[in-house]
């Protein structure tokens, strides 16, 4: 059974920097595509980070790009996204999921496993 719980979350001010945490078992292998979404009011949830087989690759969302680092400890079965330069628009829940396979797929209808999200509120 794979769960998923991140941590992290908080409110900061505009510039402020945040880390999340989404602690992981029974993750499928260590090759699984695992990202990291954030959903804001009456929008879907869109992909942010992206990490595979032990960050042999990653990618990021260009509205993050250069702001967000996303990195895995394995020894804490933790899965991390390093915010910063945060931006009032960066708002929202944010939710890490995982799927089988390498492969990185764009919507979040591909992945069935997720957290229950921790809410991140960037004020001006």
């Amino acid at each position: 059974q794979v769960t998923l719980v991140e941590s992290g979350g908080g409110s900061v001010q505009a510039g402020g920097s945040l880390r999340l945490a989404c602690v992981y078992s029974g993750v499928l292998d260590s090759n699984s595509c695992m990202q990291w979404f954030r959903q804001t009011a009456g929008k879907e949830r869109e992909w942010v980070a992206r990490y595979v087989d032990d960050g042999r690759f990653k990618d990021y969302h260009a509205s993050v790009k250069g702001r967000f680092t996303v990195s895995r400890d394995n020894a804490k079965n933790t899965l991390f996204l390093q915010m910063s330069s945060l931006k009032t628009e960066d708002t929202g829940r944010y939710y890490c999921a995982v799927r089988d396979g390498d492969f990185c797929y764009t919507p979040a209808s591909k992945y069935p496993y997720w957290g229950q999200g921790t809410q991140v509120t960037v004020s001006a």
